[in-house]
């Protein structure tokens, strides 16, 4: 598989990326912002861009053919996992419906992922994705009142 070990680099990173969220909540009982997909594209998507277009835009045919697809579903299943941990923990979360979550979640990542797709140069991609923080990252710190 030519594609497995970016795979790997990436689920490793989202684990990561959720037990950063879900530990305060456990511990302190309490939200913190920290990373986002847009440290995701910085510190494991764009270092290894041709990868990442391998699995994203050359997978038809292959289990990775839905990837954008079943990584925001999996995404959208942690986070409203996350918004139950948070109500449990007597947190403000936001009540959300899993649609519009999946609308979310995927305009994201799907913007997150077009310079990839596109096989921009690195820096033109780094200037995406400075406008796509600029727009996505107000929007999800409103959300979660944050």
């Amino acid at each position: 598989q030519l594609v497995s070990p970016a795979e790997d680099k990436l689920m490793a990173w989202a684990k990561a990326h959720m037990q950063r969220y879900e530990e305060p909540v456990r511990k302190n009982r309490k939200m913190v912002w920290q990373d986002s997909f847009i440290d995701m594209m910085r510190e494991v998507i764009y270092p290894d861009m041709e990868d990442y277009h391998l699995l994203i835009a050359k997978s038809k045919g292959s289990k990775y053919e839905n990837y954008l697809h079943d990584m925001t579903e999996m995404a959208q299943d942690k986070f409203l996992a996350y918004l139950d941990e948070l109500r449990k923990s007597g947190i403000n979360a936001p009540e959300i419906t899993r649609q519009q979550l999946h609308l979310l979640l995927t305009a994201y990542l799907t913007a997150l992922f077009e310079p990839v797709v596109h096989n921009y140069p690195k820096e033109e991609a780094n200037e995406a994705l400075a406008t796509l923080e600029k727009f996505f990252l107000p929007g999800w710190k409103k959300m979660m009142n944050v």
